[in-house]
């Protein structure tokens, strides 16, 4: 009977937890409050743009978070962010979940990520004019060349890496790497082959020659690290839209 009894009581008790976890979850909040919240910085293109004329987003990001939100049942709210805290937001409990992020060894000691659903390569690029001063990245590597990037990024950690006898000028966001290039404070800056596309539509900026693709990195949520019932969801709600193809036509419509 006692035995029995202690059963009893241990089932009750991993209920009373489950139930506990259930109750905590972002997933529970976000479907009371009616609100999903999503940090973005909107400084991403084509992932995520902000319009300051109307303090609106557009990108690849934002229709997914909005796609997210409507089969959810709730609104999305937009909270602007940056890199550098873009992590702590999401541990802080500011928000409920991040755009897209690249996935690294760090952020994933602090952070869950949802599954990937797109990569990028990463690249360095100068402006046209300059073009024909770099051949390979040894080139870029010395005292002579200023190097550009964003405070708290992962093109930091990348340059840093890459470039280690360059001249770093790093900037803080809301500032870019490729703004002090083509403004002329800087000669090289590191972007993805996304962000390095879109660039090339606007300015005269060039992939620098005779350099591969480095770092191939998959781009995912970030999400509490502790929250299964929400890191489940959205895995698997990831999931549904790669089978229905949402991913691939929202790929196509921004030039992915």
């Amino acid at each position: 009977m006692k035995r029995f009894l202690t059963a009893i009581t241990a089932a009750a008790l991993s209920l009373s937890l489950s139930g506990a976890a259930l109750a905590q979850s972002a997933l529970n909040e976000i479907l009371d409050s009616g609100v999903l919240k999503v940090g973005t910085t909107g400084d991403w293109n084509p992932m995520t743009v902000k319009d300051p004329a109307t303090n609106s987003y557009k990108g690849f990001d934002i229709d997914i978070m909005t796609e997210l939100a409507t089969d959810l049942g709730v609104e999305v709210e937009f909270v602007p962010t940056d890199w550098k805290t873009l992590v702590n937001g999401v541990v802080a409990g500011q928000y409920h979940m991040t755009g897209s992020a690249s996935m690294s060894p760090a952020r994933m000691k602090v952070a869950g990520f949802s599954e990937s659903y797109i990569a990028v390569e990463f690249f360095p690029f100068t402006t046209q004019d300059k073009a024909g001063n770099f051949s390979g990245y040894d080139s870029i590597n010395n005292p002579d060349v200023k190097v550009a990037t964003t405070l708290g990024t992962s093109f930091e950690k990348m340059v840093r890496e890459w470039f280690p006898e360059a001249e770093l000028i790093v900037v803080e966001a809301p500032a870019r790497g490729y703004q002090e290039v083509l403004s002329g404070r800087a000669d090289v800056f590191v972007t993805s082959n996304i962000e390095g596309a879109t660039l090339g539509e606007k300015f005269p900026i060039a992939k620098v020659a005779d350099t591969e693709a480095r770092r191939p990195t998959p781009i995912a949520m970030l999400l509490p690290q502790q929250d299964q019932v929400w890191i489940n969801y959205v895995n698997n709600w990831v999931k549904v839209k790669k089978a229905q193809g949402f991913f691939e036509k929202n790929q196509e419509k921004w030039g992915l």
